[in-house]
């Protein structure tokens, strides 16, 4: 992971993003890049964004000198402050790099600025192709011992796998893979051990420590979060599984209430096959 993005709206809740961020970049000798935002409201006038934009970069120097000798030497550690969009701008500067990611709160908002980190971080998901992590709570701000990776039949819900065993080799991590389901249908079962077979056979070939449970219930978001919080897991994986009609991209339900209700970090991973056409996300193939 060559660089990590993080959003700031220099609230204590988005500096949270920074310190869980800290700690990935350490571990992946990763480059690290502070992004704030003004918003272009219809009549604030030139000054007003011209103080408001000195008053970040102030910020964003006592940041640095406040953490940067909590980074490795080798990790470049600065900021950008933008205009536009907040999530497209967000979006738009981990797109700009290979191999990056974003970390974010799902938490924030400061009376410095509209950023309100807490509703643009889900349109930030939906934004990018790339990995982003989301965290709330300063409990899980450390490192990553066990990682939960739900499986389901969806063909797509394997290509979080490459992610997870990049994470879980530079923690040492315990990767716990779960096949969900609301269903008691034997042949839905059978394709999820399946599944869970080729993941483990990919983590035995990386040297990656895991575990395997399959959870049957009514609402596999509640039953994933349960498991995690059971085993006191510092990481959920999901895939942004994704509806579209002609005028919005939203979010499926599950990967929605795994970022809303979640209280551990959430690696949201978007498919390959999602794709923009016109500016429209639509599902491939």
């Amino acid at each position: 992971m060559k660089r990590i993005i993080v959003p700031i709206d220099f609230s204590q809740e988005t500096i949270k993003g920074l310190e869980l961020a800290i700690i990935y970049a350490n571990k992946f000798n990763s480059d690290l890049q502070m992004v704030f935002v003004q918003s272009k409201k219809p009549g604030r006038f030139h000054i007003q964004l011209e103080n408001q934009y000195n008053s970040a970069m102030e910020e964003f120097e006592r940041i640095l000198r406040k953490y940067k000798d909590k980074l490795h030497q080798d990790c470049k550690f600065n900021y950008i402050i933008k205009s536009g969009r907040i999530h497209e701008e967000v979006a738009n500067q981990v797109d700009a790099f290979d191999d990056s990611m974003i970390i974010c709160s799902t938490d924030g908002e400061s009376g410095f600025s509209d950023f309100v980190m807490g509703s643009n971080a889900y349109r930030i998901v939906q934004e990018t192709n790339k990995p982003v992590i989301t965290v709330t709570s300063e409990k899980y701000i450390g490192d990553v011992e066990k990682i939960v990776l739900p499986l389901d039949i969806t063909k797509e819900t394997r290509e979080k796998v490459p992610m997870v065993a990049k994470i879980a080799k530079a923690f040492n991590s315990e990767v716990h893979i779960i096949k969900v389901t609301s269903s008691t249908n034997e042949g839905i079962h059978n394709k999820l051990r399946m599944y869970a077979t080729q993941v483990k056979k990919y983590f035995d070939e990386k040297g990656i420590k895991y575990q395997s449970s399959l959870l049957v219930g009514d609402n596999i978001t509640e039953s994933t979060i349960e498991y995690a919080e059971t085993i006191d897991a510092d990481l959920i994986a999901i895939m942004t599984e994704q509806t579209t009609n002609l005028v919005n991209l939203l979010l499926g339900s599950y990967a929605h209430q795994m970022l809303n209700t979640s209280p551990i970090p959430v690696l949201s991973i978007t498919p390959k096959g999602l794709f923009f056409t016109y500016g429209v996300r639509t599902t491939g193939g």
